[in-house]
């Protein structure tokens, strides 16, 4: 049997973190994200995942930065999505537009959602904590999720009206009315 490579921390049920005791946290070579109170500790993803983000976030920051739309950030950039109990999630790849940047930029996390988050998936995923993940990111007013999944070399589009497509390598992503302009063919990210 495979171990997942999530753990969560083991608290005493009435013991819950908050965003500023996760920021404090120093856990070497580890993600960490808090999702309603709970800490949620992974290891970090492979090479593939890493070459997948890091690509489709160099073709971002091309076009938002020609285009001046905003910012682009890099993985595991934490997202302060609620509180009380605080949910601090971090997406591989993140755009706020121009117009909603915090200025000045917090030394923490931004109490705010990007209006683009990118997932991509690592072997070890499971589907119901990838849906979750996508739930918090749309209830909390992003507009567009992209979660890659470089294994079967497809992304699915989440978007806030509710509606979703699956693409193929044969498709494109589109930035739509989020990061106008944007377009690359998925096969370009694998």
């Amino acid at each position: 049997m495979k171990a997942s490579r999530q753990y969560i921390a083991r608290m005493p049920p009435s013991a819950t973190m908050t965003a500023d005791e996760l920021l404090r946290l120093k856990l070497p070579d580890k993600r960490t994200e808090l999702v309603r109170g709970v800490l949620v500790v992974r290891e970090p993803p492979g090479y593939l995942h890493g070459r997948v983000a890091a690509k489709l976030a160099h073709f971002l920051m091309n076009h938002v930065g020609a285009n001046d739309l905003g910012c682009v950030l890099a993985a595991e950039t934490g997202f302060k999505l609620s509180t009380d109990p605080d949910t601090v999630r971090a997406p591989d790849v993140a755009f706020i537009r121009r117009d909603r940047l915090p200025e000045p930029p917090p030394t923490g996390y931004a109490e705010l959602a990007p209006d683009l988050v990118v997932e991509v998936l690592s072997p070890d995923d499971r589907p119901g904590e990838v849906l979750a993940k996508v739930a918090d990111w749309l209830n909390a007013d992003v507009k567009l999720v992209w979660v890659v999944d470089p294994r079967h070399r497809c992304v699915r589009v989440y978007r806030e009206n509710g509606s979703e497509s699956l693409l193929t390598e044969r498709g494109a992503l589109d930035g739509e009315d989020v990061v106008p302009g944007f377009t690359c063919p998925v096969a370009t990210i694998f």
